[in-house]
């Protein structure tokens, strides 16, 4: 192994005690040289982090940031410029010259810290110390990496393996007093920021799964709530965090990253929302299971919190004459990677430029009609996110977002800027973000003094804004691709589970769960039953289920929306007003200034300031129109003073005509399965009689979902003189058609018996008419008989079984035998010649009359049959006839695994 070392003497060595520490090498002038460090030093390591970037342009950059991020949550502040820069050089001559991977090594220790970067191309040559020509011209552009090790680091080496080369440097910390990390000027007392007499910072400790785990006495004085209240819950029941799925950070990500700083809300116990600035770090107990504290003030406060923002490299860089990105000199270093902290960067820093009290940014929609608010500062961010307003608010060029514009007392001109309506600013600028031409969106400072802003300040924020366009328009775009890909895979499975069912009520419950929380934080869907109908609140869901019933209260009491055919979405005010009307009337109850008992009414105070703040937002109405209907409308709302992004209401316009389709249609079969069952409840018997001394049940069961009729038909009736009527039927095929020629049968069944007919007389003309039906006819099995009750306690039976399974007569001593004789099935032939056979069922004696659908009943190659029904109607001596046919149908059932295929149809009498 070879190894040169550069003055500084031995760094701490971080490998395992198993590898050679790297050899010192002395330049020629020795001990005596002014320049060689031999001090012995030793050094403990205490925080390390690496990081391999692959050989690829962009791992530079990637690089910086990741030293930059660690040495700046180590609070190494002081020496994050150099080392980035020394970084910088090292990583671009191992990704970009030797085109291998670079692997970045960085180890803090009492003194200072040291980086290492290896790359995998070990035979490039190092100069060795003592011979500066050797170091190449400064203005050479390669090999530049060891010169500035040489110039900036303290100590710097390189050693060499037989498969990498590692280059390392130490920066050495400043001297600065004991305790200190990092300090500002002094400030005269009119320059400091603003806080209330007494700043609250609430910290709250988040476990492993997101749940609060502790809560000190400032979160309960900031939010209302007691430690034993919140204890246990996830922060996300309590947290307003601004975020669209697939656009940017979320909560879950953001607790799980070691350091975070930002904005959002938590919603206190009479369910206001709190707009709170919040500083996360990530610890781990001594046991090493990891936690987060939540660092919460008020977002006016955040001052208290906030980290300062680095100062530009323009401001604190060398002074070498090298130029400066002027992206990175208003952003600064590293940028964010995400839209939403891109943006809240550059407004923050364009507030700082011009010495403003707030500033904000706007988005173009596709169109360029509209602008859409995306990040502000010093301004009420939860009321203005997403708020859009007009790209030409008024004549001339200053009602144009195409232009800059300066403002000096908007008291002047009262709306020139509907954004700060309300707000107290005075003084505005505004410049357009372009990109090739085009508006892609609005940048602003303002002030509550009048005329701060001049043409001057204009130009300055206009070049900032040239400066920071393309990367917003960049990651815009990237943000809409993600959200567009989302919103693809959102609509396939939505259209799938709204395929997946026609039931009405699931249909309506699949549409409210779909939409909550993805798109809103609650909806409702109306339905409209006919042109003639008013519409009907017919579901109401919120993501905190215990809202729901307050929500569906307030909104049963205002008018529903208009059932307006129009496309799009459009904004509904009523419930919001209704819920503002609703909470002043609970706080003035809650006063006392109604003349009624206060103690009477305090217990519904909190239910209804938390439905007015659920309401309290904007609320848009999207009509469901289906087959050129409107049959009804889906309602979105969002919280208190939050507004919906226009892509999410294009995402819920779409849903909405896949939503309004599958309605339509679970209305559709619901109206044509109610007729057939109307039809179907028709054509079976409506009851059974009761018969003097015999037991009589039935079980029967229609193949096919929503059937309730099929082939197969009973029916017990009287006829005249204390005789009755039975049958028990099975005609080809199962469900309409079939049903229809159980209908004839039925009633022709009944009409002809009451005539006084025999039993072959009645099945004689009963076959004449399903002959009759021509091309529509089915033959048809039937049993038909009439029953006698005897005086001694027997029952006379004259039977006719026409192709039917035999009926079986279970005796009481437990023999089982066919109680008739087989004869000719009906709807085949003409001329039939039936006759009839009497049987007497004794006293404990019991009839069993099935279809074929019990006989056949198939496991495989197996079948019931006959044999096998005999077999298990052998075991119900001395069963009632509803025990003896619910045993038949279990056996039936138990039989096969398979759902049956064939109607059914068992018809137990028994003799008492």
């Amino acid at each position: 192994m070879t190894t040169g070392l550069i003055p500084g003497g031995q760094p701490p060595d971080p490998r395992p005690s198993g590898m050679r520490p790297p050899q010192q090498r002395r330049d020629q002038g020795g001990q005596g040289s002014p320049h060689v460090d031999n001090r012995p030093r030793s050094s403990v390591i205490t925080a390390r982090a690496a990081a391999s970037f692959e050989p690829v342009g962009r791992s530079v950059a990637t690089a910086r940031s990741f030293v930059r991020d660690t040495l700046q949550g180590w609070g190494f502040a002081d020496i994050v410029d150099d080392a980035v820069v020394l970084t910088s050089e090292l990583v671009t001559n191992a990704v970009v010259h030797a085109g291998t991977h670079a692997d970045v090594l960085c180890l803090r220790s009492e003194d200072g810290v040291r980086i290492e970067v290896a790359d995998r191309y070990p035979e490039r040559e190092i100069p060795l110390q003592g011979s500066p020509a050797t170091m190449g011209s400064p203005d050479r552009e390669g090999g530049r990496g060891l010169q500035l090790c040489a110039a900036i680091a303290g100590r710097w080496g390189v050693e060499y393996t037989p498969t990498h080369k590692h280059v390392w440097f130490q920066l050495d910390l400043p001297d600065r007093p004991v305790g200190t990390r990092a300090a500002g000027p002094s400030l005269p007392a009119d320059l400091l920021p603003l806080a209330d007499s007494r700043v609250r910072v609430a910290v709250v400790q988040i476990d492993r799964a997101g749940a609060i785990s502790a809560w000190n006495e400032d979160a309960e004085e900031l939010f209302g709530y007691q430690a034993d209240q919140v204890t246990g819950k996830p922060l996300t029941d309590l947290a307003a965090w601004p975020h669209t799925p697939g656009t940017g950070t979320g909560i879950a990500e953001a607790l799980q990253l070691s350091r975070w700083e930002g904005s959002y809300g938590i919603r206190g116990a009479t369910g206001r929302v709190t707009p709170v600035y919040a500083s996360h770090l990530r610890v781990r107990d001594t046991d090493g299971e990891p936690s987060t504290v939540c660092l919460l003030v008020r977002d006016h406060e955040r001052a208290v919190l906030q980290t300062p923002s680095r100062l530009p490299a323009s401001d604190t860089g060398p002074a070498d004459g090298q130029s400066t990105d002027p992206f990175e000199v208003f952003i600064g270093s590293p940028a964010p990677d995400d839209l939403d902290g891109l943006l809240q960067r550059t407004v923050e820093r364009a507030r700082d430029m011009l010495d403003g009290d707030s500033a904000f940014l706007l988005l173009a929609t596709d169109d360029e009609t509209e602008l859409e608010v995306r990040a502000s500062t010093g301004l009420p961010s939860a009321r203005q996110r997403f708020a859009r307003v007009p790209v030409e608010a008024g004549p001339g060029r200053y009602g144009s977002a195409r232009m800059p514009a300066v403002h000096e007392d908007l008291t002047a001109v009262p709306g020139a800027v509907p954004l700060l309506n309300g707000t107290g600013m005075r003084s505005v600028v505004t410049v357009p973000l372009k990109v090739e031409g085009r508006l892609t969106g609005s940048l602003g400072v303002a002030a509550e003094a009048p005329g701060r802003y001049s043409n001057e300040e204009a130009l300055r924020l206009q070049f900032a804004a040239d400066r920071i366009a393309l990367a917003v328009e960049s990651a815009r775009l990237g943000e809409l691709e993600r959200l567009r890909r989302g919103s693809l895979s959102f609509l396939v499975e939505a259209s799938d589970l709204l395929a997946g069912t026609l039931d009405r009520d699931q249909t309506l419950a699949l549409m409210a769960q779909m939409t909550v929380p993805t798109l809103a934080t609650w909806c409702a869907v109306y339905t409209i039953a006919d042109q003639a109908s008013d519409p009907y609140l017919s579901y109401v869901l919120h993501e905190d289920e215990e809202l729901i019933d307050g929500i569906k209260s307030l909104l049963s009491k205002i008018p529903p929306p208009d059932p307006v055919p129009t496309p799009g979405a459009r904004v509904w005010t009523a419930p919001g007003a209704a819920a503002h009307e609703a909470a002043l009337r609970s706080s003035m109850r809650s006063l006392g200034l109604t003349g009624g008992p206060t103690h009477q009414v305090a217990s519904g105070i909190g239910p209804t300031l938390a439905t007015a703040s659920a309401v309290g937002g904007e609320t848009v109405v999207l009509p469901l129109v289906a087959r050129n209907r409107v049959i009804g409308m889906l309602t979105l709302g969002k919280p208190t003073d939050e507004h919906f992004r226009q892509e999410i209401l294009e995402l819920a316009e779409d849903l909405s005509r896949r939503a309004a389709l599958a309605l339509d249609n679970a209305r559709l079969y619901s109206e044509r399965t109610a007729i057939s069952q109307s039809l179907q409840r028709s054509l079976l018997p409506p009851g059974l009689p009761e018969i003097d001394g015999v037991e009589v049940d039935v079980i029967y069961r229609a193949a096919g979902e929503g059937n309730e009729v099929g082939g197969d038909f009973y029916d017990v009736f009287p006829i005249s003189d204390g005789a009755y009527g039975f049958a028990i039927g099975d005609v080809c095929g199962t469900g309409p058609h079939a049903a229809a020629v159980t209908g004839l049968a039925r009633h022709a069944l009944r009409l002809l018996a009451r005539e006084g007919l025999s039993g072959p007389a009645v099945l004689e003309r009963l076959n004449s008419a399903i002959l009759d039906e021509g091309a529509r006819s089915r033959f048809l099995t039937l049993l038909y008989g009439e029953m006698r009750p005897q005086d001694d306690g027997s029952a006379q039976l004259k039977v006719v079984c026409a192709g039917h399974p035999l009926p079986l007569r279970l005796r009481q001593n437990g023999t089982v035998e066919p109680a008739a004789e087989p004869q000719p099935l009906l709807g085949v032939i003409e001329d039939l010649e039936l006759y009839e056979q009497t049987v007497t069922l004794d006293a404990g004696d019991v009839l069993l009359c099935v279809t074929d659908g019990v006989t056949e009943r198939r496991e495989g190659t197996r079948m019931l049959g006959d044999d096998g029904l005999a077999d298990v109607l052998s075991t119900c001596t001395g069963l009632t006839a509803g025990a003896v046919a619910a045993r038949i149908m279990r056996a039936v059932e138990r039989f096969a695994s398979d759902a049956p295929s064939d109607d059914m149809a068992i018809l137990a009498m028994r003799v008492a």
